[in-house]
């Protein structure tokens, strides 16, 4: 006698694609809003630079360097020599 697999045919190849599909886009929908929750857009301002501020987004150079510091993404003495350099060049 053959077996049947109760006519399910090629449906079960489908279904196992859909269903991976279907996660795969809860996740990555998860993922994005967290990152945009956390982001570090959050907080900072977004409008035109105001009076005394001047680079990047509206944040002053030496800060992003304070901010380098602070994270430990470079030491004592690259900071400062940075940081004279920036002052030296205003």
């Amino acid at each position: 006698m053959m077996w049947y697999d109760g006519g399910w045919g090629w449906g079960w190849l489908f279904m196992a694609i859909f269903m991976v599909l279907f996660w795969a886009l809860v996740i990555a929908g998860v993922v994005a809003l967290v990152r945009y929750l956390a982001g570090s857009h959050h907080g900072h301002p977004s409008g035109p630079l105001s009076s005394g501020e001047s680079g990047w987004g509206g944040r002053r150079a030496e800060d992003l360097l304070a901010e380098r510091f602070a994270r430990g993404e470079i030491d004592e003495d690259e900071y400062k020599r940075r940081l004279a350099l920036l002052r030296e060049h205003r």
